[in-house]
């Protein structure tokens, strides 16, 4: 007998290949048939005039706190999502020591856009260890399906303390224990290892976050590890200095994928011909035999900022002096002629891969461009009261642009930041904007082919078994849903977090239930309350 007997739908199976209508069978959470099927089943549903797709693999997530509190994974459970990996740009919270645990907190509330006082409040420290903590995910009991990356900041941390954001070149003795700490998480079934040399990481106080400070040495000895483990991916947020070439270089060493995160790689109107010509470069590593690929984003990448916390502007010199102020003193020196010369030659003169090069057109008050509000932008954003929401419009904001990126076989649709930058925006619902912008509305991707993108696609380059098909064997992870209706709703503000703090969050749209492991997690309109989730701590992957 079946577990469970979907009929009627259209199935968008995940391979590329037209929709077609079937019965699908589940049994023991694997899909046992996909065809007609006249088996009984303890629960049968009719899923007639819907579509049927497999869950939604989300590879660059945040939620290595909030899950410790909050199984659902909320939002992505109900924006369609069934795994995620976390970890993600070397930030999680293990291993680590109980003495680290109010520094590692503090960092990924600046450098993550997070709620410290959630986080505090909300953490449940039942592990100090990378095994403690998968062996606490199972605990908990997820909603989803979660894999969860070494991390080359947090292990910094737990190794070398207070000093890990301050001193380049860790000792020796060092090196070897954060080099045993990720054969530790490799053993233990983390899927990869991920890093970051991003000029825009900082942390708490301004400092910046361990691993932007690590010389290539000591990335590619502990990245070396995952040549000896034989498995595992390599996941970075590059920065400038993490160019295609010396991501090939690390690929070709190690023998494993890896993958871009990084600004450059993005459309912009200031330098339209440089995001293409990353991917290009990842295709020939890839026709090299060395698999690097990027992280595409298929939504605008926009920031809601204060002056309170710039932190899109924290990688200008010119904010050395605000980053370490309170945030009560940063009017004073915004006031300073000395700090407004600075940031002017600062945009004269700007970093690479920084995040706003100072073209103030793309920064809106009220919706309106501030270059359309005052004769002098700077003068005028920079007289605002600390509080004044703004938001920068940056990146990906052009879809001719944009969508050669998405279609280029280099890439891999992903980062939502699900779970991070919470308080300024949730992007958490990339998949079901993917398919109403990108399918439905612009008709850039055929249905099929935006569901492979989804779905399989980063499950056989993220080495994730038998996920992102609707396929005999496979792991019935689910989602139906209308195309004519799907999509996600605008931004909400949901004050739910520990603590009694806020997030933004989105809300899904023709979505009519969601399966993880054959159980129903998300029935269209809320979640399925369980005494314990479905989803899976994903310690195994395919070499």
């Amino acid at each position: 007998m079946l577990d469970l007997l979907l009929r009627g739908a259209s199935i968008v199976d995940g391979s590329g290949a037209p929709a077609f209508s079937a019965d699908v069978g589940v049994r023991d959470g694997r899909i046992i048939g996909v065809g007609n099927s006249d088996e009984p089943a303890r629960e049968t549903l009719d899923l007639s005039g819907l579509h049927l797709m497999p869950g939604i693999v989300d590879v660059h997530t945040h939620y290595d706190a909030q899950i410790t509190w909050d199984p659902t994974l909320s939002p992505s459970v109900a924006l369609g999502v069934t795994t995620a990996i976390l970890g993600n740009c070397g930030f999680g919270i293990a291993p680590c020591p109980a003495a680290q645990r109010e520094t590692v907190m503090r960092n990924l509330s600046v450098v993550e856009g997070m709620d410290l006082d959630a986080l505090m409040a909300g953490t449940r420290w039942e592990f100090e260890t990378f095994a403690e903590y998968l062996d606490a995910l199972e605990r908990v009991g997820p909603y989803a399906n979660v894999g969860v990356l070494a991390q080359h900041s947090t292990i910094r941390t737990a190794v070398m303390g207070e000093e890990a954001s301050s001193r380049e070149r860790p000792s020796d003795a060092q090196l070897e224990a954060m080099k045993q700490e990720v054969r530790k998480a490799m053993q233990s079934g983390a899927a990869g290892f991920a890093s970051s040399f991003s000029p825009n990481h900082s942390g708490w106080g301004g400092r910046p976050m361990p691993s932007t400070i690590a010389s290539d040495e000591e990335l590619k000895q502990l990245v070396g590890v995952l040549k000896e483990s034989g498995r595992g991916i390599f996941v970075m947020a590059t920065g400038p200095r993490g160019t295609p070439d010396f991501m090939e270089a690390i690929a070709a060493e190690t023998g494993r994928p890896a993958f871009m995160v990084t600004v450059l790689t993005m459309y912009s109107k200031a330098n339209p011909e440089r995001a293409l010509e990353y991917y290009e470069r990842c295709a020939a590593a890839i026709a090299r035999g060395r698999e690097v690929y990027i992280h595409s984003t298929c939504q605008p990448l926009s920031f809601d900022f204060t002056l309170r916390e710039p932190y899109l502007l924290y990688s200008h010199d010119a904010f050395d002096r605000v980053k370490a102020a309170a945030p009560e003193e940063r009017a004073a020196i915004y006031k300073q002629k000395s700090f407004r010369d600075q940031l002017r030659a600062n945009f004269r003169n700007p970093k690479s891969g920084i995040l706003f090069y100072g073209d103030w057109s793309q920064v809106e008050k009220d919706g309106v461009p501030v270059t359309q509000l005052a004769a002098d932008p700077l003068d005028y954003v920079f007289d605002l009261p600390l509080d004044t929401q703004l938001v920068a419009k940056l990146f990906q904001n052009d879809d001719r642009g944009v969508a050669p990126l998405l279609k280029h076989p280099a890439g891999v649709v992903a980062l939502s930041d699900a779970g991070a930058h919470l308080i300024y925006f949730c992007d958490a619902g990339f998949g079901l904007h993917f398919l109403a912008h990108w399918v439905r509305e612009t008709g850039t991707f055929t249905l099929q082919e935006g569901v492979r993108r989804l779905t399989s696609d980063p499950a056989r380059k993220y080495r994730i078994p038998k996920r992102g098909l609707i396929k005999p064997g496979y792991h019935a992870d689910l989602v139906a849903f209308a195309p004519d209706k799907v999509g996600i709703s605008n931004l909400e503000r949901a004050a739910d977090l520990p603590g009694g703090g806020s997030r933004m969050i989105r809300k899904p749209r023709g979505v009519h239930g969601v399966w993880v492991n054959g159980l129903r997690v998300f029935d269209g309109e809320k979640y399925v309350r369980r005494q314990s989730g479905p989803g899976q701590v994903i310690r195994t992957f395919d070499p």
